[in-house]
């Protein structure tokens, strides 16, 4: 593939659009901790079918690099994030899954985790926008090649699967704030949902 065919793809429209959403929804799970359960739940509810559409839009892309990429986000720095998100949810944590292979032949029901199933779709979209920003057009051609792959095969399940169970609890009239209200006495402001709602309203009105 030539260096402008390269060029061309990874400073697309659609591309570039992705990127901006995966940079918000890693910011947002960076600063869950210091969220109230309602406000990181609704936020969750207005991003996640951004990068999911978004993810639908980009480009096809056939790696170039005979090397690896680079992972940038660590163990240590999965558990720590991963941690934080369950401590706030609590005892909201927990869902019911329905997409597992070969669950039809289970007798019980399979619990699964919002906190990992964010986590996981956090790893995969933060190495790509790490590896993104670094401006090595082979890099960051390559890196939305194995973001697409990744989409496809792993993180875009999940990403429907957390995104029902999020909806399912904002929904559910509970109070979800009961029982951890006195964890968070200090949840941040609102300038992250705001940019949410105005990136949603600006893609409403080209439809």
């Amino acid at each position: 593939m030539s260096e402008e065919n390269i060029s061309h793809i990874v400073y697309s429209k659609n591309v570039v659009e992705f990127v901006t959403v995966a940079n918000e929804f890693c910011k947002l799970v960076e600063g869950g901790g210091n969220e109230t359960i309602t406000s990181a739940l609704g936020k969750l509810q207005k991003i996640l079918p951004l990068l999911y559409l978004k993810a639908t839009m980009l480009p096809k892309a056939e790696r170039v690099m005979e090397e690896e990429l680079e992972k940038f986000v660590s163990e240590l720095d999965y558990n720590v994030l991963a941690q934080k998100w369950s401590k706030l949810l609590g005892g909201h944590d927990s869902f019911q899954e329905v997409f597992v292979e070969g669950m039809e032949y289970s007798e019980e029901a399979i619990e699964n985790s919002i906190s990992e199933n964010v986590l996981d779709i956090y790893q995969d979209v933060k190495d790509f926008i790490t590896s993104y920003s670094l401006g090595n057009e082979d890099v960051m051609h390559d890196s939305l090649s194995e973001c697409i792959l990744n989409f496809e095969q792993y993180w875009g399940q999940r990403l429907v699967n957390v995104l029902r169970a999020v909806h399912k609890l904002l929904v559910s009239g509970k109070d979800l704030e009961e029982k951890e209200s006195n964890d968070n006495p200090n949840p941040m402001n609102n300038k992250e949902s705001d940019w949410v709602d105005g990136f949603f309203d600006q893609f409403r009105n080209d439809i």
